[in-house]
C-alpha cells in the first residue's frame, strides 16, 4: 500500500511538472497579445458595456431591474423611467425575449409573496406591451420571496428585494 500511495504522488508531481511553460508569460507576441491587434477585431465591439445592443449595455446601462414599495405591484415614476428604456432597447433589438421575474421581500407567507411577485411581473410586463412590445416576447414568473437579492431583516434589504427584473435572451417569440 505504501508503494501504490508512493507512485501515485510521484506520477501526480510529474504530470504537473510537464504542463508547466517556463516562458509561458514572456511570450505574449506568439500569442498575439502584445498589445497589438493582429486579427484587426474591433475590440470596443467587443466591450458589451458600451454597446449599445448588447446584454450587458441593457442590464447595466438601461436598467434591468425595477423597484416596488411594500405590498404594491404599482409602477414608481423611476420604474416607468426605466422601463422606457427597456421598451426602447427590446424594440430596437427584436431579436431579443424578455422573462420578467417578480420578487417579493421577506414578509408574508410564501403563497403571498408569490402571488405578489406575480402581480409586479404582470405589471412590468402590460407596460412594456403598452409601449408597443409584442405579447409573445414577453413571459413573466414570480419567485416571491425564494430569491432574495439582499438578506437581512431590515428595511434596506426588504426595499432591494421588492422588484421585478428583466432578464433578456435571444430566441424565437411564440
Amino acid at each position: 500500500m505504501k508503494h501504490l500511495i508512493k507512485t501515485a504522488f510521484l506520477i501526480g508531481a510529474l504530470m504537473l511538472s510537464a504542463c508547466t511553460n517556463a516562458d509561458r508569460f514572456n511570450d505574449s507576441d506568439a500569442a498575439g497579445l502584445n498589445g497589438a491587434n493582429s486579427n484587426n477585431i474591433n475590440q470596443s465591439a467587443l466591450d458589451g458595456a458600451n454597446n449599445p445592443s448588447s446584454p450587458q449595455f441593457f442590464s447595466q446601462t438601461i436598467g434591468n431591474r425595477v423597484l416596488f414599495m411594500v405590498d404594491a405591484s404599482t409602477l414608481t415614476s423611476s420604474g416607468r423611467n426605466t422601463l422606457d428604456g427597456q421598451a426602447g432597447w427590446l424594440s430596437t433589438n427584436s431579436d431579443y425575449l424578455a422573462v420578467i421575474e417578480g420578487h417579493a421581500d421577506e414578509q408574508g407567507t410564501r403563497e403571498y409573496n408569490l402571488a405578489l411577485g406575480a402581480r409586479r411581473a404582470n405589471a412590468v410586463r402590460e407596460y412594456l406591451i403598452s409601449k408597443g412590445l409584442a405579447s409573445g416576447r414577453i413571459r413573466t414568473v414570480s419567485y416571491g420571496k425564494e430569491r432574495p437579492l439582499a438578506v437581512c431583516s431590515e428595511e434596506s434589504c426588504y426595499a432591494q428585494n421588492r422588484r421585478a427584473v428583466t432578464i433578456i435572451s435571444i430566441g424565437q417569440s411564440s
